[in-house]
């Protein structure tokens, strides 16, 4: 532990700290279509609720839901499409966070939690959130699964408490996946209600959150 004795804030990002859906929706539907239109997948509706259901997965989990029967150089193409897509429409202005999420952030920071954010994303969906929302201001690094290969958070985040130098972790986060990765690391779970996961899948949570500016009273509570 660090001599300030606060634990490691493990942040999960889209559906926790981020409006995902809001780029990620259009972003999806845009190379889906370019896919239709080269005669690859049958159109089909893209219902908001399906595609929220994906946000908190690898792409490569997302694609094989989506679009199974398409060859797998062509997922990854499409995945990295979105990818693209997604870093345009964040540095146009369009991305969004939960509201109060800055003012946390603040908080917790002049607290003295150390915080850095695991997220099942891309390198480069990262580094454009990095930069655009400058988050160098609250987070000591942002860990992106394509550099662990794709590997799930439950393998992630013991890398994560070493390179902190970190024994003790609350989990903060919208879907199953990151309750896993908080078991995994002997961890505390702090479920957000408010994201893009269900009850079921975070009926395991060791406290919840129905909005970020509660996150502060919370931890109070673990201390």
């Amino acid at each position: 532990m660090k001599k300030n004795d606060k634990p490691l804030l493990i942040f999960d990002y889209d559906g926790t700290l981020h409006h995902t859906i809001e780029i990620y929706e259009p972003s999806v539907k845009t190379v889906y279509q370019g896919l239709v239109e080269e005669g690859l997948v049958l159109p089909q509706e893209l219902k908001r609720e399906r595609i929220a259901g994906w946000l908190g997965m690898n792409r490569q989990e997302m694609w094989e839901d989506l679009a199974g029967n398409l060859p797998l150089v062509r997922r990854e193409a499409a995945a990295k499409e979105v990818a693209k897509q997604m870093k345009k429409q964040i540095e146009m202005g369009h991305a969004r966070w939960y509201p109060g999420v800055r003012e946390v952030l603040d908080r917790l920071k002049q607290d003295g939690y150390p915080m850095v954010i695991l997220s099942n994303c891309s390198i480069i969906y990262k580094e454009a959130n990095w930069k655009g929302f400058q988050l160098e201001r609250w987070f000591q690094k942002f860990y992106d699964c394509e550099s662990y290969g794709f590997a799930p958070k439950t393998e992630i985040i013991k890398t994560v408490l070493e390179e902190q130098s970190e024994t003790k972790a609350v989990v903060i986060g919208d879907r199953d996946s990151d309750l896993a990765a908080a078991r995994a690391a002997d961890g505390i779970f702090i479920g957000c209600r408010y994201g893009f996961g269900s009850d079921e899948e975070l009926k395991g949570s060791d406290l919840f959150l129905n909005d970020i500016r509660e996150l502060p009273e919370k931890l109070r509570q673990l201390s």
